[in-house]
């Protein structure tokens, strides 16, 4: 691996302070979880840590939540954030189970910044060790120099997904939680099916994650792919809800050194809000 996907939380206290080191509080919340993730920001994040809206992040050019924005979009978004091309970011969340930090992680990655790693554990890791906050709104920073290139082979589209179930020549490996998959439990966004696409697996994002929030060891991991039956050899296609939650199991493939594995962007809103595309339950 060229720069680990993973940063422990001694390692990010021990850079604070440091210009080229760029930390992002990415939180981000289902939209029934009663939860602001920008309030919560603002009441204690990482010392210097910079406010990342994934919901501003995205293309508005589309009623699908959170689909990857232009180069152009993100480019100016990194930018403002302070971004330059030689800066290493740590990213982290407070849900304490990856729900958005990977999904940050992997658009950096996505968009050509190589130095980019999420911090394990998250916020909750960071204040169980005691580990200092800082309130309200950071101070001014310089804009960076980031440059977004789009990088090939990180996105599937609807018609790339279409062949693909079709054909079974990559395995889709679902992350939303187990009721949602199996057509048991509603999806929180209205007019979208529950259920899942032919062939899926279902891994749960929840389930890559220890009690303390930090990601399984690569053993475990390798072990909880292969229990959902994900077969490591082949070509992964991660998808969820909305497209934020499904990176950690890209993010979890980068750590086990896998092959890198690629993101449904429209994800389940998109294909379970279409009536023309199959749907299985059970």
């Amino acid at each position: 691996m060229a720069f680990p996907p993973l940063m422990d939380t001694a390692a990010v206290q021990e850079r604070l302070g440091d210009p080229a080191f760029i930390v992002l509080d990415a939180s981000w919340y289902l939209p029934n979880s009663d939860r602001d993730a920008s309030a919560e920001y603002l009441a204690g994040h990482l010392p210097g840590a910079r406010f990342f809206d994934l919901d501003a992040a995205s293309d508005h050019t589309t009623p699908l939540p959170h689909m990857l924005p232009t180069s152009a979009a993100f480019e100016a978004e990194a930018r403002a954030l302070g971004v330059s091309a030689a800066s290493t970011v740590v990213v982290y969340d407070g849900s304490g189970v990856n729900l958005s930090a990977a999904r940050v992680w992997w658009m950096f990655r996505a968009f050509g910044h190589k130095r980019v790693a999420v911090l394990d554990g998250g916020l909750g890791a960071w204040q169980s060790e005691g580990r200092p906050l800082e309130t309200g709104a950071p101070p001014p920073h310089a804009r960076g120099d980031f440059r977004a290139v789009l990088q090939p082979g990180h996105v599937r589209s609807l018609e790339e997904m279409r062949a693909i179930v079709a054909s079974r020549s990559a395995q889709v490996v679902d992350v939303r939680p187990a009721g949602r998959f199996h057509g048991v439990d509603p999806e929180p966004r209205a007019g979208v099916r529950s259920g899942h696409m032919p062939g899926s697996v279902s891994l749960p994002y929840a389930d890559l994650v220890d009690a303390k929030g930090r990601l399984l060891s690569p053993d475990a991991l390798c072990d909880r792919l292969h229990a959902s039956g994900v077969d490591l050899h082949r070509p992964v296609v991660a998808t969820c809800g909305s497209g934020t939650s499904a990176c950690a199991v890209l993010l979890a493939l980068e750590v086990i050194g896998a092959p890198a594995g690629a993101l449904y962007d429209g994800a389940w809103t998109e294909w379970g809000g279409r009536p023309d595309l199959p749907v299985e339950r059970g």
